[in-house]
């Protein structure tokens, strides 16, 4: 069966996909359809994004919001894994903030951080693993709610880090996942495993992982957190893992039930074939003058010694703390540095796998009064669509800045406005040091340049 082309407003594109969310959650539970939005990818694997409103990858938001969604995230697990039932959800103050309400995205940060604070006990003797590249900071987040030791998975390959292990993301638009923690005991050790993705759509991927690490190194219990669980209900997961001979817990904070049509791809290529028929869809790209940009080193702006940049290599209790104790002072630095004016709309961008650290800074920004929104760059691409409803509304392209090992590609970031369109009057544009490239500048910088009246890139130790 072959869809009819759709109209390309946004209310038709979604109706036209015919994928429908249900709440299949229970009392205490958010709502998934408060926390997601629907979009299309291009990606012949899966036809459908679900597009989460608090990750801060696709969607700018308030980083109160994405770092209090990983802290309650954190929380369930901690009840989960004292064989308690999980905590309710603040379930009006997350929806309030959601809708952009950001004195609910301070109570409910603020909430999320007490409740962290008080409540557990002591630290949880487990390892965290967040998936690459969704879920590197929301993996940070469950990992300082734990108390626990921390890695998330990467694609970029380094020299003198030999490789743990490794896994493959069948529905992904990059599929292969390496782990390269400096510590050998850290996977190695028989404690439980908690592992962290955004959405949690057939399990694949979470037993892909799970069957490859426990041939390396059996253990008896893996916990399996995300924001939204959208498994059928005929999924096998955790009797597959029980075959293992091991126990696997589900943990999230809105269970979702998704309708999908038996012809959904073919719908998925008659709508992207419309959209693209449109004069100027699709994500644009660099301009042809880099601007000139200012770099500011947080290694000089109170950067606590002998921390890493991230969980790529592994980041530990003692590391969250000193982050932690060094943030307040490092933002506002940053703030004075940059020329952050009160008031202005500021954008403060991660790129792929480097969330985590520019989240806080957003966080602590946003804490100091600043009107703060936050996002990443993605390898993914998807269907860009400017209508009201469809989640993805605007979009730039540019080519990849880290010289990645699996060769040159497009990146992508979403959200940040149409050409033209100065959305923001800043931008800090956060990356690592192999990230700081030429590249950066002829390619993201140059396509934000027309969004943004001052860009400014930040570069971690």
């Amino acid at each position: 069966m072959t869809a009819s082309a759709p109209r390309t407003t946004s209310r038709s594109v979604v109706e036209g996909m015919g994928v429908v969310l249900h709440d299949a959650g229970g009392a205490g539970d958010a709502d998934p359809r408060v926390l997601l939005g629907l979009a299309l990818r291009r990606n012949p694997r899966r036809a459908q994004l679900l597009v989460s409103r608090v990750l801060g990858k696709h969607v700018p938001t308030d980083p109160r919001l994405v770092r209090a969604a990983g802290l309650l995230l954190g929380a369930r697990v901690a009840d989960v894994l004292d064989d308690r039932a999980p905590r309710p959800v603040p379930v009006a103050l997350l929806h309030a903030a959601v809708g952009g309400n950001r004195a609910a995205a301070a109570d409910v940060h603020a909430g999320a951080v007490a409740a962290t604070a008080a409540g557990g006990g002591p630290s949880h003797d487990v390892a965290v693993v967040g998936f690459a590249e969704t879920a590197t900071a929301l993996g940070h987040c469950v990992a300082e709610a734990l108390g626990a030791d921390y890695l998330h998975s990467t694609r970029r390959p380094v020299a003198d880090v030999a490789t743990a292990g490794g896994f493959t993301e069948e529905h992904s638009h990059a599929t292969d996942h390496l782990l390269l923690p400096t510590d050998p005991a850290f996977l190695a050790t028989p404690r439980p495993l908690v592992l962290v993705d955004d959405e949690l759509s057939t399990g694949r991927t979470a037993f892909n992982t799970i069957a490859a690490l426990h041939r390396a190194a059996p253990r008896g219990r893996y916990v399996l957190a995300a924001l939204v669980d959208s498994r059928p209900p005929d999924s096998r997961l955790v009797d597959d893992v029980a075959a293992l001979g091991a126990r696997l817990d589900v943990v999230c904070l809105a269970r979702a039930s998704i309708e999908l049509p038996a012809d959904l791809a073919e719908r998925a290529d008659a709508l992207r074939a419309a959209i693209d028929a449109v004069p100027g869809a699709g994500p644009s790209g660099p301009g042809a003058h880099p601007p000139q940009v200012a770099r500011l080193r947080l290694a000089g702006l109170g950067w606590p010694a002998a921390t890493p940049e991230g969980g790529r290599h592994g980041f530990g209790p003692a590391d969250h703390a000193r982050l932690g104790a060094a943030l307040p002072a490092m933002a506002a630095a940053l703030a004075g540095a940059a020329g952050l004016r009160p008031g202005a709309r500021t954008l403060v961008l991660g790129t792929e796998e480097l969330m985590a650290v520019p989240l806080r800074l957003a966080q602590e920004l946003a804490d100091a009064g600043h009107d703060i929104a936050f996002s990443t760059t993605t390898r993914s691409p998807a269907v860009v669509t400017h209508d009201p409803g469809y989640a993805l509304t605007s979009g730039i392209t540019f080519p990849a800045h880290d010289d990645p090992a699996d060769g040159p590609g497009p990146r992508y970031a979403y959200n940040v406005g149409v050409p033209g369109d100065v959305r923001w009057d800043h931008v800090l544009v956060v990356v690592d040091p192999p990230a700081d490239t030429p590249a950066l500048d002829t390619g993201l910088l140059a396509a934000l340049a027309d969004r943004a009246s001052v860009l400014t890139v930040v570069v971690t130790p």
